[in-house]
C-alpha cells in the first residue's frame, strides 16, 4: 500500500490548519414513514401460516415455510410495484443437510434488490429469518407461531424496503428473508455465499432477530434500548492475523465492532429513538444468529435484538403449564417498540447508503513519539475524519480532518504528540454531502474488507 510520495507538506497542512468539522449529513427522518399497524399487520399475517418450520415444506399453499417464502416474496413486489420497479426480487437457493436436517432440503431465502446509482457493487444488507420452531427443533408439525423469533425481524425487513424503497441511494441496499436459521443459519450462509458470488462490496450486514419485545419473562422491561451485538477477534482471522491483533491492540476494534458504535452514534441523534446498548460479543451466551456467516467470510456484521429476551415466549410450544403460559404469540409483543428499532434500521442503512465506504489504512507509529496514518483514496470521499480513541475507551473522538485531494495516490497524516502506545486511531471518509461512514481502525484487521486468504505452504 505504500507509495514512494512526498505527501510530508499534505499532512503538515492538515495539521497547522484548525480542524474543520462539517454540519453533520442534514435531511428529513428517513424513517418518518415507518408503521408500526404495518409491522403488526405482517407479523399476524405470518403467524397465520401456522408454521414456518423450515422442514414443512414447500407444497402448501396456505401453511408452512414455502408459503410463507412466497408471501414475503410478493410483500417485496407490492414495495416494488409502488416504487416504480426500483426493487430486483427473486428466490435463491440451495440443498442442504445437516444435524438438524436429516434428509436433504431445500433452502431459499427471498430477497429484494435496490440497486444505487452511483457504486451499485457496494452494498447494505437489512435481513431477518423468517423461519420459526416449537419446543423439539425437529419438529415441523407443530404450531409455531414464531411472533417475536421471528416474525419481528421479518416485518422489519418488510417494512425497510417499503420505507426506503421511497428514495435512491448510490450504493445499493439489500432486503433478505432468510430459512434455515432454526436448523443451523443455513439460510445467513446461503446469502453469504451469494454475496461473494456477486463479487458485493459488503458495507454492513444488520440482522435483526427478535426484536419485538419490551418485557423479559422475569417481569423486567425496557422499551427505550436495542442491543446490538459485535464481535471482537476476527472470525474470517488465521492464526497470524489473530497473534498481530492482539500484539498491536486489534481485539476492540473488528470493523462490526465499529459499525455498532456507528450505530449508537446514528441512534443518539434522535431524542425519540432507542438508545443502543452495545453488547461487545458476536451474538448473546451459548447462541447464534444469521450475521455469523456474513462474519466468518470477512463481512462486517451485527445483531440487533431486544434489550429484554422473553425466554417463556421463544423456542415453546404453545400451552400453559403450572399456571404459566408459553409460546411466541403476537400478544406478548409492543409493536411500538418494533417500530422504533425498524426506525433505528433505516436511518442508519439510509446513511450508510449515502456514504463513502470506510478506508484501509497503515499505520507506523512505533518506537517514535508520533504517529503516521496512511490510507488510499475512497470513491465519493470529499474529505476524511481522523479519530482516536484512549485504549481503555469506548468511544471515537475526532482528531483531525484531512479534505481531500482528488489527484492524491494516498492520503497520509503524521500526529503528534501522539503516542502509539496510548491510543488506538482510526479514519472515517465523508461524502460531499456530511454522510459518513464508520470509523476504520488503524489496526491489523480494522478494514472493512475480507482478509485476505493464508498462502498454503509449498
Amino acid at each position: 500500500m505504500r507509495h514512494s510520495l512526498a505527501l510530508a507538506a499534505l499532512a503538515a497542512t492538515a495539521l497547522s490548519a484548525p480542524a474543520f468539522v462539517a454540519p453533520a449529513f442534514a435531511q428529513d427522518d428517513p424513517a418518518a414513514g415507518v408503521s408500526a399497524d404495518r409491522l403488526r399487520s405482517d407479523v399476524e399475517r405470518m403467524v397465520a401460516f401456522g408454521t414456518r418450520h423450515t422442514l414443512s415444506g414447500y407444497d402448501n399453499p396456505v401453511r408452512g415455510i414455502g408459503a410463507a417464502l412466497d408471501w414475503g416474496k410478493a410483500a417485496f413486489d407490492e414495495a416494488s410495484a409502488t416504487c416504480g420497479g426500483c426493487l430486483e426480487t427473486r428466490f435463491i437457493e440451495t440443498e442442504a443437510t445437516g444435524r438438524r436436517i436429516p434428509e436433504p432440503v431445500l433452502i431459499r431465502d427471498a430477497i429484494a434488490i435496490q440497486r444505487g446509482f452511483e457504486r451499485p457493487n457496494e452494498v447494505i444488507i437489512i435481513q431477518g429469518h423468517i423461519d420459526s420452531r416449537g419446543s423439539d427443533v425437529m419438529d415441523a408439525q407443530v404450531e409455531a407461531p414464531g411472533a417475536n423469533d421471528n416474525a419481528s425481524g421479518s416485518a422489519l425487513v418488510l417494512e425497510a424496503a417499503r420505507v426506503m424503497s421511497g428514495h435512491r441511494y448510490p450504493t445499493t441496499i439489500v432486503y433478505a428473508l432468510l430459512a434455515g436459521e432454526e436448523q443451523g443459519l443455513y439460510g445467513g450462509q446461503l446469502l453469504a455465499d451469494y454475496a461473494r458470488e456477486q463479487g458485493w462490496t459488503v458495507k454492513a450486514v444488520f440482522n435483526n432477530d427478535i426484536v419485538g419485545g419490551s418485557c423479559g419473562s422475569d417481569g423486567v422491561c425496557d422499551n427505550t434500548h436495542v442491543r446490538i451485538f459485535s464481535e471482537d477477534i476476527r472470525a474470517d482471522a488465521d492464526d497470524a492475523m489473530r497473534a498481530r491483533m492482539r500484539s498491536m491492540g486489534g481485539a476492540n476494534d473488528s470493523p462490526s465492532r465499529n459499525l455498532s458504535r456507528f450505530v449508537s452514534t446514528i441512534a443518539g441523534e434522535y431524542e425519540s429513538g432507542l438508545g443502543v446498548r452495545q453488547t461487545f460479543r458476536s451474538d448473546r451466551m451459548g447462541r447464534g444468529g444469521d450475521h455469523i456467516p456474513f462474519l466468518e467470510s470477512g463481512f462486517p456484521a451485527i445483531r440487533f435484538s431486544v434489550a429484554i429476551e422473553d425466554y417463556q415466549h421463544q423456542h415453546q410450544d404453545l400451552r400453559v403449564e403450572d399456571g404459566v403460559t408459553y409460546g411466541d404469540t403476537v400478544d406478548e409483543m409492543d409493536f411500538d417498540y418494533l417500530a422504533n428499532v425498524t426506525r433505528l434500521n433505516v436511518r442508519a442503512a439510509d446513511v450508510l447508503a449515502h456514504a463513502p465506504m470506510p478506508p484501509v489504512i497503515q499505520i507506523d507509529g512505533v518506537v517514535r513519539p508520533d504517529v503516521q496514518l496512511e490510507w488510499l483514496p475512497v470513491e465519493g470521499a470529499a474529505r476524511y475524519n481522523v479519530w482516536r480513541r484512549a485504549t481503555d475507551a469506548r468511544d471515537w473522538v475526532l482528531r483531525e480532518t484531512l479534505v481531500a485531494d482528488p489527484g492524491a495516490d494516498l492520503n497520509s497524516i503524521t500526529l503528534a504528540p501522539d503516542r502509539g502506545d496510548d491510543w488506538i486511531f482510526g479514519v472515517s471518509a465523508v461524502a460531499a454531502n456530511g454522510a459518513e461512514s464508520p470509523v476504520a481502525s488503524a489496526v491489523p484487521g480494522g478494514d472493512f474488507y475480507p482478509l485476505p486468504a493464508p498462502v498454503a505452504a509449498e
